[in-house]
């Protein structure tokens, strides 16, 4: 089951539940999910990566991003990947990949310097080293704005993904960065103020789940409310059943994730049609 705060003609409303036929069709995930509709990355899948290592930040050398590139010439839209808070590691790559094969220019962004984490300890020092520093963040994501933008191939728009750690990230670089068109959240820390929101000129998505002990079902009900009083559009679901991390590890647990990861992932294709293609 879940919650929906829906996307409708480009505004949001508030819905507490879903409609009877939407609840048989969640009631049939587990039997009737299709793993070919999510990316190879995310269900553990994924061939050999296909991109590159680059420097995008001129300001920090040892910052190095992941960059994939569609086929075709273009114009592409753009996004960039933020990491969970264990770093740039080879899953968030591989789902750069995958987002290539859909037709974005990817830029998987480093937030660590080139470090990642190998246990909770030093993921939680990585988080709180670079939380502490919000200014060196957002320039480390308008130097990746600036860069795809640069590309020949972009259609100069550009949008932001980030799960856990890398959520809360976007929705910081959503209220103080370079202009981008839109924000996608996964289960991120979140924010509820109306004054710093009402500066925001495009939409979000979200992506939560209920069984969420950082973020509660309340942080994302205010969250939302604070958005729709801004006249900011969004589409925000809460998941009953999943856990955090849910989306981008599918194959943690393919019974439970796979049918709520589809329905997440094709809401947020239809939101990075509506925002940047």
């Amino acid at each position: 089951m879940s919650r929906a705060f829906n996307h409708n003609s480009g505004w949001s409303y508030f819905c507490r539940g879903v409609s009877t036929f939407a609840l048989a069709l969640l009631a049939t995930f587990h039997v009737q999910a299709d793993q070919t509709k999510l990316p190879e990355a995310i269900i553990g899948e994924a061939g050999p990566l296909t991109g590159q290592n680059i420097q995008y930040h001129p300001s920090n050398s040892l910052s190095i991003g992941y960059l994939a590139k569609p086929s075709g010439e273009g114009p592409h839209p753009s996004v960039i990947l933020i990491h969970e808070w264990n770093g740039l590691i080879q899953r968030v790559k591989e789902t750069a990949d995958s987002f290539a094969k859909e037709g974005y220019i990817a830029l998987a962004v480093d937030l660590y310097s080139g470090r990642t984490g190998a246990n909770p300890e030093e993921n939680m020092s990585l988080v709180r080293e670079t939380l502490s520093k919000p200014e060196k963040l957002i320039a480390n994501l308008n130097s990746a704005v600036s860069y795809l933008k640069k590309q020949k191939n972009s259609n100069q728009k550009v949008a932001t993904i980030g799960w856990c750690y890398g959520g809360g990230v976007a929705l910081t670089f959503a209220l103080g960065g370079e202009h981008h068109d839109a924000t996608a959240i996964f289960y991120g820390r979140l924010l509820a103020d109306p004054q710093a929101l009402s500066h925001v000129d495009h939409e979000f998505y979200g992506t939560f789940v209920e069984n969420d002990r950082g973020i509660p079902v309340s942080d994302v009900e205010n969250f939302v409310s604070v958005l729709r009083s801004a006249g900011i559009p969004n589409d925000v679901h809460i998941y009953d059943e999943v856990r955090h991390g849910f989306w981008l590890h599918v194959d943690r647990d393919p019974e439970t994730n796979t049918g709520p990861a589809i329905d997440a992932w094709e809401r947020l294709k239809g939101f990075l049609n509506r925002t940047i293609l």
